[in-house]
């Protein structure tokens, strides 16, 4: 027990007590009754203690630069930002079952915070860099429709997930990084005429005092689905940064539904970033019964009759698919891989995870929960290599931010 309170007063040093409260799903009043000795914590809070301490103390890892992951899901932008150098230091999710996957994943770091609406931003660590993919529900297409179907408010009327907006504001306020990355869906742009995003834009760069610059990118560039979302960087300091920095792939080098399928309709290609475990055959329980089959083809025809869009997206080993959703649980119609005259199955929470570039580079994410839960994460997640790449063209502007705070001059990045 010396041991574990040993170790509760190094990790102390790191996180507040409702951090550490926070992880062990605990009061931060009973954080401090561990801490003055009036209660014992629990028999594993040592090895748990330990694996944090290991990677934040000393995780022989190099850190340029540290950031905090807001609304992570289940960490599609972090893992962007490590790989140029970045290291979490602080993480805010409320769904549990997301927090599931995002502790087998970086099982070795920090307590995640939940509802960020009752966290103290003057608790959260200082950091250079505020990353957050706050909820795109109220701001999606889909979401727009459904709400109006249904008489509900959206966007900043939105009570429940609109007005989150403001809590990453607030932190803004609070902690003044250095840099912050958010991201939404493109409509938000678009919504509401506009007005929605000229909130944001206000409150970012007029309130707070950010320059701020955005872009909608495709993540067609790098995985083989089309997936637009608008990527807003901001920065504490003028920096020079352009989004012309950002590398496009060419097209020889952006992939296509063969080389994230199983070998059903797959390819054994050696040569290619997304082929991870391959080898794997498809369960017979993703391929659809004929009978919601034959209501997804009735479903279509009805809508292709009347001049719609609506219906199923069939993809072969050559195609790019559709935008995958939360809602590929229900029936998976907007991606259905060809089978031939077959019926036509779902994708496998696998094949979502390297459509979505999660596995790459003989990098295996973890999935510990249902298939459900699964498709509803990477359904609301970011495309990896995206991240990655917005990241890359990002830290060095960071790096000058840092680099001015210590000698008064800073080099400014600017284009001839």
């Amino acid at each position: 027990m010396e041991n574990t309170r040993n170790l509760l007063a190094r990790a102390r040093r790191l996180y507040t007590q409702q951090q550490i409260a926070d992880y062990f799903q605990v009061t931060s009043r009973t954080v401090k009754r561990w801490e003055s000795h009036e209660s014992d914590p629990p028999p594993y809070a040592a090895r748990v203690l330990q694996q944090w301490l290991v990677r934040d103390e000393d995780s022989g890892t190099p850190t340029d630069f540290t950031f905090i992951d807001l609304f992570a899901g289940i960490g599609g932008i972090r893992i962007g930002f490590e790989a140029h150098g970045g290291r979490c230091i602080y993480t805010s999710e409320w769904d549990e079952q997301c927090q599931r996957t995002y502790r087998a994943n970086f099982g070795d770091g920090h307590p995640i915070a939940g509802d960020i609406t009752r966290v103290n931003a003057a608790g959260i660590p200082d950091h250079d860099v505020l990353l957050a993919g706050f909820p795109c529900q109220p701001f999606s297409i889909a979401g727009v429709s459904k709400k109006n179907s249904l008489g509900r408010e959206h966007g900043f009327r939105c009570e429940t997930q609109g007005t989150l907006f403001f809590d990453v504001a607030r932190i803004i306020e609070k902690k003044r990084p250095k840099a912050f990355l958010l991201e939404n869906v493109k409509n938000l742009l678009s919504h509401d005429g506009g007005r929605t995003f000229e909130v944001i834009r206000r409150t970012l760069a007029e309130e707070l005092g950010y320059y701020i610059s955005y872009k909608v990118i495709d993540g067609r560039n790098w995985v083989p689905q089309h997936r637009e979302r608008v990527i807003i960087i901001g920065f504490r300091e003028p920096t020079g940064f352009t989004w012309d920095d950002l590398e496009i792939p060419r097209n020889g080098k952006i992939p296509k539904m063969k080389n994230v399928l199983h070998p059903e309709n797959g390819s054994e290609e050696t040569e290619n970033p997304y082929t991870v475990d391959l080898k794997a055959s498809v369960n017979p329980k993703y391929v659809l019964s004929s009978k919601l089959w034959n209501y997804l083809k009735a479903y279509a025809e009805k809508h292709r009759r009347k001049g719609n869009g609506f219906g199923f997206g069939l993809v072969k080993p050559d195609d790019v698919a559709r935008t995958l959703s939360a809602r590929y649980y229900k029936d998976g119609s907007e991606i259905l891989v060809s089978r031939g005259r077959k019926n036509p199955r779902r994708l496998t929470p696998r094949e979502c995870a390297r459509l979505m570039g999660f596995d790459r580079n003989k990098r295996k994410f973890l999935i510990p929960v249902s298939d459900t839960q699964a498709y509803k994460q990477f359904g609301n997640s970011v495309v990896v290599p995206v991240m990655e790449e917005v990241a890359r063209i990002v830290k060095p502007h960071i790096m000058d931010i840092m680099e001015y705070e210590q000698t008064g001059t800073m080099q400014l990045r600017l284009r001839a």
